[in-house]
């Protein structure tokens, strides 16, 4: 499925989530940050018919790398995954990769499930759904979404993957400077980490829906998340 990224000038990792499961292409992208979109990326963004943006990162984020819209009249949703200034995220995020995949997915269900609500409504799509590099809260959230229209285990962790190609990570690390200017390491994504986050998610809720559930989710906004989204 290298066909499924997109240039879009301007914005990293930009690719097709959909030809997964049931879920169709064309209504559910996913990449990194907008922040430095260029007016070429808007107008190809336009072209793909873009009507609205959920942005997975922290409020700090967004105050140092607002998303670019150079005229485009989307929707934007700020649906942290980890926000900084939630009341309950009473830990720091772990600096080490494998223990941030069991700690997201504890913390990100109001998230996910504000995700989900959206998603079900016709007039929301297509959507981008991004964070910092469209590896790690992506990842889980797309995960989770491809996994509600029916993908296996093998078939969304063969995608979530595709982000150490569009990041150029196949050949191991790279730095980067964060909101804070301080300068860190991006690692690469491996198959055992978001297995981490799903065997969270069934270890504490018996499967995805039901971690849904316990976060407010309804089986009718479950359904109707499926047919929006179902080829």
């Amino acid at each position: 499925m290298t066909d499924a990224f997109i240039e879009i000038p301007g914005v990293r990792n930009f690719r097709d989530a959909g030809g997964i499961g049931a879920l169709r292409r064309g209504v559910l992208y996913r990449s990194g940050s907008l922040h430095t979109l260029t007016e070429e990326g808007a107008r190809k963004l336009k072209d793909l018919g873009l009507r609205t943006v959920i942005d997975l990162r922290s409020r700090e984020e967004l105050d140092v790398w607002p998303d670019q819209r150079h005229g485009l009249d989307h929707e934007s949703l700020h649906l942290p995954t980890l926000p900084a200034d939630r009341d309950d995220l009473d830990r720091p995020w772990p600096e080490d990769q494998a223990d941030l995949y069991t700690f997201m997915p504890e913390y990100a269900g109001p998230s996910l499930a504000a995700v989900v609500r959206r998603l079900a409504a016709p007039e929301a799509l297509p959507v981008v759904v991004h964070c910092a590099v469209g590896k790690d809260r992506t990842g889980l959230t797309v995960a989770v979404l491809q996994s509600l229209l029916g993908a296996s285990d093998a078939d969304l962790t063969a995608d979530f993957l595709r982000s150490n190609t569009g990041l150029g990570l196949d050949d191991g690390p790279t730095p980067y400077v964060d909101e804070t200017g301080t300068e860190r390491v991006s690692r690469p994504i491996d198959a055992a980490l978001i297995a981490s986050s799903l065997a969270w998610i069934r270890a504490h809720h018996g499967d995805i829906p039901g971690y849904l559930r316990s976060h407010g989710v309804t089986d009718p906004e479950l359904a109707a998340l499926r047919a929006n989204l179902s080829a």
